[in-house]
Parts: C-alpha cells; sequence; structure tokens
C-alpha cells in the first residue's frame, strides 16, 4: 500500500467521522455532552458499544492469540454473558432509580465523600490505562502503515491519532459517541469479513470447505481442564462474568452509553441484544485466527511476529491491496470506538465527581480544558506503554484490569450486598492496599499455593480482599 493510499483512506474515514460529529452537535444544550438528553436509540447503543466492547484488542490479539492459547478466549467470552445479566438485572435498575449521570455518585449516597472520590479515582486509573493500550495498537499500525515510509517518529503518530479523537468528540461528546461508535462497528465486522472471504479467495476454499479449516484445527480447541493452568475453564468463566460486571457495569464508560437511552427497558433490551450479538462477533474473530495460521501453513510464511503482529502482517503483506484497506479501516475503527468513548467518560468523571459540577451548569470551555488534559496524558501513557511492552495488548489489558478495577468491585459488592456503613475515611487506605496485597498473592501463588499460577481471576482475589477490608473498617 502506498503512503498516499494510506492517507486517502483515512482522510475519508475521518472526514465521515466528522461529518457525524457536526450533525450531532447541532443544537446541543449543555447537557448532551454528558447524557445525549437521554433520548438515543437502545439498538443503536446496542451495536456502538459492540466495537467499544472490542475494540482494537479483540481486533488484533484475539486472532493472534489463537496460535499460542487456541480458543480458550471463548472460555471468557461464556463468563461475560453472566456478568452482563447481573448488569441488566441488578446495576442498570439501580442507575436508572437514582437517575446517574457518573454512576459513582452512588458510592457518595452509600458510603460518603471518600469512598466516592476513591471509585471515580480508580475508574480515572482503569480508563487511562485501558484507552492508552488499545490507541497504542492503532498508532503502531499507522507507523508501520504510513509514518515509517516518512521518517516520522512514533511519537507524532500517537500525537494524530488522539489529536483526531479530540477533534470530532469536544462538542457532541457522549451525543455524537453513540452515532460514531455505530459506523465504527460496522466497519470493524465488515473489515473482518471481508477479509475472512478474501483468504478463502485466494485458497480456493468454498465456505465449507473454511468451516472444515475451523473446526478440525487443533487451534480451535476451546476448553482447558487442567487446574494449575491459569487458563482452566472455571478461573477463565468467572474471571469473565466479573470482567464483565467491573469493564463494563462498574465502568463509567460503557455506562454512559446505557444511561442515554430513554428508558430503563430501553437499556436492558440494549444490554440484551449487545450480549447475545458479542457471543457471535467473538466466535467471528477466533475464526479467523485459526484460518489466518491456516493461511500461514498453506502459503508457507516466514512469520517472525509477534502474536499481536500477526493480522497487520498478513493482510498488509498479503493481501493485496484492499486487504490492505479493509484491514486499516477496521483496526482504525475498532480502536477508536474504545478510544474516543474513553476520552469523553473521562471527562465526565472528572468534571462532575471531582470538581463536584452538574451538566446543566456546564463550563464549554472549562470542560474543553479537561478534555485536552486527558488527550496529553494519555498521550504519556502511550509512550510509556511503547518502552515497556514485553505481552500481547489483550493480556496486559486484563492484567491491569485485575489490578485497578477491583477495589471498584470490592466497594459496590459490599454496598449492595450488605446494609453496613464503613468508616469512610479509611476507604481510600483499603483500596491501595488490596492490589498490593493482591500483587504479593499473585507473586508468590506457585510457592505459596502449591504450584498454582493465577490468570484473569486475579480480579476476584483483589475485590475479595477489598470486601474483607471495607467489612474490617465497618461502623460497630
Amino acid at each position: 500500500m502506498s503512503p498516499i493510499l494510506v492517507f486517502l483512506v483515512i482522510s475519508g474515514y475521518f472526514s465521515a467521522l466528522m461529518l457525524i460529529a457536526k450533525m450531532t452537535s447541532r443544537d446541543n444544550d449543555s447537557a448532551s455532552f454528558f447524557t445525549g438528553n437521554r433520548q438515543s436509540p437502545w439498538y443503536l447503543v446496542a451495536f456502538g458499544m459492540i466495537g467499544a466492547s472490542l475494540s482494537g484488542v479483540t481486533f488484533i490479539s484475539v486472532p493472534g492469540e489463537v496460535g499460542s492459547s487456541q480458543w480458550s478466549y471463548f472460555q471468557i467470552v461464556l463468563g461475560y454473558t453472566v456478568g452482563y445479566l447481573v448488569i441488566g438485572t441488578v446495576l442498570l435498575p439501580l442507575y436508572y432509580k437514582m437517575n446517574l449521570v457518573s454512576i459513582y455518585q452512588y458510592l457518595d449516597t452509600r458510603f460518603g465523600k471518600s469512598s466516592y472520590k476513591t471509585g471515580a479515582f480508580f475508574f480515572l486509573l482503569s480508563r487511562v490505562i485501558g484507552a492508552s493500550f488499545r490507541l497504542f495498537l492503532v498508532a503502531t499500525v499507522l507507523q508501520v502503515a504510513f509514518f515509517d515510509t516518512f521518517h516520522i517518529p512514533f511519537s507524532v503518530s500517537v500525537f494524530v491519532t488522539i489529536a483526531l479523537i479530540w477533534l470530532y468528540t469536544f462538542k457532541g461528546g457522549i451525543k455524537t459517541i453513540v452515532w460514531t461508535d455505530t459506523l465504527q462497528t460496522l466497519f470493524m465486522l465488515l473489515a473482518v469479513g471481508i477479509s475472512i472471504w478474501i483468504i478463502s479467495d485466494e485458497l480456493i476454499y468454498s465456505p465449507g470447505q473454511l468451516m472444515d479449516v475451523i473446526v478440525t484445527s487443533p487451534n480451535s480447541k476451546i476448553f482447558v481442564w487442567d487446574w494449575l493452568s491459569p487458563r482452566n475453564f472455571f478461573k477463565q468463566f468467572f474471571a469473565g462474568a466479573f470482567i464483565a460486571i467491573v469493564m463494563t457495569g462498574l465502568d463509567q464508560d460503557m455506562m454512559q452509553k446505557n444511561l442515554t437511552c430513554r428508558s430503563l427497558q430501553d437499556a436492558q433490551k440494549n444490554m440484551f441484544w449487545f450480549t447475545i450479538i458479542l457471543v457471535f462477533v467473538n466466535l467471528f474473530f477466533l475464526g479467523l485466527g485459526t484460518i489466518l495460521y491456516h493461511y500461514v501453513e498453506m502459503k508457507n510464511i516466514d512469520l517472525t511476529q509477534t502474536t499481536d503482529g500477526l493480522f497487520p502482517y498478513i493482510a498488509i503483506n498479503h493481501l493485496g491491496v484492499l486487504g490492505g484497506i479493509i484491514f486499516l479501516l477496521g483496526v482504525t475503527a475498532a480502536a477508536y470506538s474504545s478510544a474516543d468513548s474513553a476520552l469523553t467518560a473521562l471527562t465526565t468523571s472528572f468534571y462532575i465527581d471531582f470538581l463536584g459540577k452538574s451538566p446543566n451548569d456546564s463550563s464549554d470551555k472549562q470542560r474543553r480544558w479537561i478534555h485536552v488534559g486527558f488527550s496529553l496524558l494519555i498521550f504519556l501513557v502511550i509512550l510509556i506503554f511503547k518502552a515497556i511492552n514485553d505481552d500481547s495488548v489483550i493480556n496486559q489489558v486484563f492484567k491491569v484490569a485485575g489490578y485497578t478495577y477491583g477495589p471498584l468491585l470490592g466497594l459496590y459488592s459490599f454496598g449492595l450486598f450488605t446494609k453496613l456503613k464503613i468508616k469512610d475515611g479509611f476507604a481510600p487506605i483499603v483500596c491501595v492496599a488490596a492490589p498490593i496485597l493482591t500483587y504479593l498473592v499473585n507473586a508468590n501463588s506457585v510457592e505459596w499455593l502449591g504450584g498454582y499460577q493465577f490468570g484473569f481471576e486475579l480480579l476476584l482475589i483483589n475485590g475479595l480482599i477489598s470486601f474483607i477490608g471495607l467489612w474490617l473498617i465497618r461502623e460497630r
């Protein structure tokens, strides 16, 4: 792909996003940025949330991980269904009943200011790191496809990546995000489907033959029953359930979209259909991973890429101009569908939770400076991650989630399942201590627990330690 072609594709794509942003930000009042005036059609929210949940992490990392962990990731996806059920039946009714803009306002009502600020802080920490990891992927692809040709530093490609998000979200906020995420989810799914079609055409495979490749491949193994393995089914299933609860139900980014629906019933319909579609979409991505590794074998391609580099390498170097264009659009859409809403949610949480503002008395100037501040913070975190990354991004995201979302899991579990009050001033100490203790347990698990290795279920340990800590500081 020539750099000019890459530039034209990206320019056309962002022109479409800017057009949507212009149309959706017309006649906005102060609350539109934060709540979308609670007029979003539930089916648009459901479809757009697919892209936001999957992001560039799923688009690149999940197909690549098939080579090292087969389809064991699907065990986590099965756990998601339980987590989303909890969100739809427990958390959404609570949020709508309290008419929340920031979901962390619940902690203020239940425990007090210290718990409230602590919960919001851990969201900010979690989402800054998560959004940075996701944008790292698309920045890396743009670097290889475009910026390296002109010897432009990686830091410049990162800056451009984030600046483009700021341009189409700074005015419309969540109202714009609901519509742009719908477009971006469509691009992402089309990219996967067309990539599979191109590969099958090159291999001269019928749909039935392609299905046989997936079914008979050793890379398509789903279940792992070895108890000591970090990929054991029960570990990953229950970890998936709690990952869904914390990374969707206790995450301002994901819930802010749900709270733009017209009613609780619409939001629950959104969550129900979103869950069903998400399961099949993940199967779609895992199938792509199996097909990619089969393609490498059949074409005798000397593969020296990391797992995250598999799909980009094949698409750009072996699937022709159409394959390269489709991949570029897909990965850009996948990464931006998650990152753009993250920037809006970070701005919302800081503005409401830490500055104590109301959406109705919004100062556009102040809000936009907060928007700029978080953009710069994500820029710096991406550069740090570039310097230290040594693993597939999907593993990094879930590892970080295990530590940063654990205190949120503990706070909400204690608030929802007990009637106890706590000594609110000690809540920050408990929530900081819990991830530290979790790290110590994880680092010594082989020695202390007879060879046991923690996987993504580390989140449960962190949440449990947080819960116990809150119980210890309960009011007598």
